[in-house]
């Protein structure tokens, strides 16, 4: 209380910098809460495929084959329970007059016997047994069928009938598996018997497979079982090599980070250990930095108890008993403070939540008493950290030496303690500013980069299972609308097809990533062709569809020659979907971007859209109002569909947010980069406040010896600058380090890093720190000396 400034320097700092812990508390504790409803959590686990491609990629996959799951309960030993899950299940419910998009997912029975679901109406043994059977969650059977029992009745998916077969409870927020409907996984082989792949070993995109082990499981022993049917299967294919793995439930959501097949959709959320740790390590640098505030406001007023602490050592305090006051102090500080950063962390909260769309389906940082007491055991480490440092000083303070000059406490050979902290504080804050600039800086640039096609005004509408003629014609009647075409993808956004092509009888085949597209898409988009023509057939069947566009790095991949020598050369295509297809190449166009900036440019190759194909209506806007002709594009698409949302996004907007991790990350760092500034600009402002009352009579004797203000600001502020220029010293070229050896060595287009956006962040903390040094020291400047040394 004696202390008001101080006290509130450091309960203000600890706050601020407390909520960021709360904040990352809460998220993990969140992130932690998945899966855990499961009574055998600790048992089920899910398997991963570890494969290689020939002169392909690999890596590991969240999903795997039916085949697998297939396997493992035939040849497999000491596995309770096996199920498969199909995620490529998508049609309308319709009950009556009544449609209802929902989420489904095809199932095996034993799911229920792996998780826990449980079953308000119907057997869970036997409700997924029979083809063309559903179970439904409560909210979706109160939807379709109201408060009536849903049990026995029927709903059509597609033209096909669907026995309900029983209701479930919903599905928890905090479940990494999520869905409305589970259809029997037996429909899905009967509907795909045509498919020769469709149980393939090396159809893996689409499908996981969960295990239920014994208490006591010998894991060593399931992976040797499952190590001998991965040899076994994988001498039927030369080009793809795949090793299967176990992956724990509890390590799904918040683990290894695996790849998701092209096929595979959203394998729930998913965020990896080395993120966290990242978060964690920059939240304990904020805290860190209160800490220092703390540390040097406590050591700066050492002067003041240095009386106090020699007085209660000659009266036979212990060194522990100092210790344990001065911890005892900075505790209820930090008490204090979290008293104050619960109220930051809830204005916090849900500025984080929509930081990112998938934040909003990942956590809700609703309290817990878990959380509760995670937060007061945080606040009291926090505390027990910024007192360390004070109880060790003021505890090795002699009774005899009680009025010594603490300023002689060396860390280095010419660095006092508090200087050493403010030089840390501030290269810290200063690494969080550059950062945020110059990261900023290179997303700003990414957005922008010339991907090798036009993106602006270009709104893509998915078509969701919708034809898209109609569509068309309306659309080509609006006078705000001046071209449209059909593509089965929007690329450049982080969405592939593809497949192998090999040129001639060559055994050599590479990956070529592939669209489908019409004859009015490449136009639309500004490619530039280098040689040959647009499509010139218009086939209406894939199977009839022998085109192909190329770009320059097919020609490379298999030594086409020149642009012009490659027209009406022939080459082989192979995917899930079609098999040794012969194809003419009828154009060759500039390289593109078909991934993010962040791959390399790859070969790449146009087919034609025909209408077995998926469809995205891209439509080239001009317009004065873009919200006027947004309502009545979508008011048109409600006479087309009147159960679907509509969907449409403009190209750009795309690309933004297939680089929002990106952004999302640049948004915490510069959030951390306000706080770390805000931290260090009260301890600094402490620290002047400080020096400049222990200096008042110095300053008094210098004025009445006719030193002027100015010179006495540059005496008083030369030192907190030459720390701030130490601090830039090293700050600026790590940041630059960082960047160029790490951050950017993973976008090969890149541009290099500016020393504007270095400076930028300096200058902004040099701004403040002169501010709140100027303020000050001019105010000690201009003090009558009278005042200060009447009573000297």
């Amino acid at each position: 209380m004696r202390n008001k400034l101080f006290s509130a320097i450091n309960i203000v700092g600890l706050a601020i910098s407390m909520s960021v812990g709360l904040l990352l508390i809460a998220f993990v504790l969140d992130l932690r809460s998945y899966d855990r409803f499961h009574k055998n959590g600790e048992q089920i686990y899910r398997i991963t495929s570890v494969a290689s491609f020939q002169g392909e990629q690999g890596g590991k996959f969240s999903s795997t084959s039916l085949k697998t799951g297939k396997l493992i309960r035939e040849k497999v030993t000491g596995v309770e329970e096996v199920a498969t899950l199909r995620n490529d299940f998508s049609a309308d419910a319709k009950v009556g007059d009544h449609i209802l998009p929902i989420k489904g997912l095809w199932a095996e029975p034993s799911l229920f016997g792996i998780f826990t679901f449980p079953m308000l109406e119907g057997n869970p043994e036997t409700a997924l047994r029979d083809p063309y059977s559903v179970v439904l969650t409560e909210t979706a059977a109160k939807k379709l069928f109201g408060n009536q029992s849903a049990v026995g009745k029927a709903v059509k998916f597609d033209t096909l009938d669907y026995q309900v077969t029983g209701v479930m409870k919903d599905v928890p927020f905090f479940s990494h598996i999520s869905f409305e409907a589970l259809v029997s996984l037996s429909t899905a082989g009967q509907l795909n018997k045509q498919d020769k792949n469709f149980e393939n070993w090396t159809n893996m995109f689409s499908n996981s497979v969960y295990l239920l082990l014994p208490e006591k499981a010998d894991l060593s022993f399931i992976r040797s079982q499952l190590d001998a049917i991965a040899k076994q299967e994988n001498l039927a294919d030369e080009k793809t090599k795949i090793q299967l793995e176990l992956l724990p439930l509890n390590d799904i959501v918040v683990g290894e980070s695996l790849r998701s097949g092209s096929m595979s959709g959203s394998s729930g959320p998913h965020i990896p250990t080395a993120v966290l740790w990242i978060l964690g390590g920059l939240a304990f640098i904020v805290i860190l930095s209160a800490c220092f505030n703390y540390t040097n406001l406590s050591i700066a007023r050492a002067m003041r108890r240095f009386k106090e602490i020699g007085l209660r050592k000659a009266i036979g305090a212990q060194k522990g008993q100092v210790r344990q006051q001065f911890f005892a102090e900075a505790i209820m500080i930090s008490l204090a403070a979290l008293f104050l950063s619960y109220f930051i962390f809830l204005v916090l909260r849900p500025q984080l939540i929509s930081m990112a769309p998938e934040m909003q389906r990942t956590v809700k940082l609703d309290l817990t008493p878990a959380m509760v007491a995670a937060f007061v055991f945080f606040s009291v480490t926090v505390g027990v950290i910024a007192g360390l440092m004070p109880a060790i000083f003021f505890s090795k303070v002699s009774a005899i030496h009680a009025l010594g000059n603490v300023s002689s406490v060396k860390v280095f050979k010419h660095l006092t303690l508090r200087r050493a902290l403010v030089v840390v504080q501030y290269t810290v804050t200063l690494i969080f500013i550059t950062t945020t600039a110059v990261g900023y800086a290179q997303y700003k640039n990414i957005l922008a980069f010339d991907l090798g096609f036009n993106t602006e005004n270009i709104l893509n509408i998915n078509m969701q299972g919708n034809k898209p003629d109609a569509l068309l014609k309306e659309l080509s009647e609006m006078p705000e609308v001046s071209a449209v075409s059909r593509s089965l993808i929007v690329t450049s956004v982080g969405n592939a097809w593809g497949g192998h092509m090999k040129y001639k009888d060559s055994r050599d085949s590479a990956l070529v990533l592939t669209n489908h597209v019409d004859e009015k898409y490449l136009p639309l988009h500004g490619y530039k062709l280098l040689a040959g023509s647009n499509f010139i057939a218009r086939p209406t069947t894939a199977a009839a569809a022998r085109e192909v566009i190329v770009n320059e790095q097919v020609l490379k991949r298999f030594n086409l020659g020149s642009p012009e020598q490659a027209i009406g050369k022939e080459v082989i295509f192979n995917s899930f979907r079609i098999t040794d297809r012969k194809m003419t190449i009828v154009g060759v166009m500039k390289d593109f971007h078909y991934g993010k900036v962040d791959n390399l440019i790859e070969p790449a190759a146009f087919m034609f859209w025909t209408p077995e194909d998926g469809a995205i209506v891209n439509a080239k806007i001009q317009s004065a109002d873009m919200l006027a002709t947004m309502a009545k594009i979508e008011s048109t698409w409600k006479k087309i569909d009147r159960v679907h949302p509509f969907k449409a996004n403009f190209y750009d907007q795309e690309i933004e947010e297939a680089y929002s991790e990106f952004s999302t990350m640049i948004k915490i760092i510069g959030f951390l980069s306000v706080l770390a500034i805000s931290i260090a600009s009260m301890g600094l402002f402490g620290m002047v406040v400080f020096t400049t009352e222990t200096r008042l009579k110095e300053i008094g004797i210098r004025k009445v010896m006719g030193a002027s203000s100015s010179s006495l600001i540059f005496l008083l502020s030369r030192g907190f600058l030459i720390l701030l220029s130490i601090s830039a010293l090293i700050a600026l070229p790590v940041t630059y380090l960082f960047f160029e050896k790490f951050v950017l060595t993973n976008f090969p287009y890149h541009t290099p890093v500016q020393i504007a956006e270095l400076f930028a962040g300096l200058l902004l903390v040099l701004v403040i720190a002169f501010l709140m040094i100027g303020s000050q020291t001019l105010k000690a400047a201009r003090s009558n000396p009278v005042d200060v040394l009447r009573s000297e």
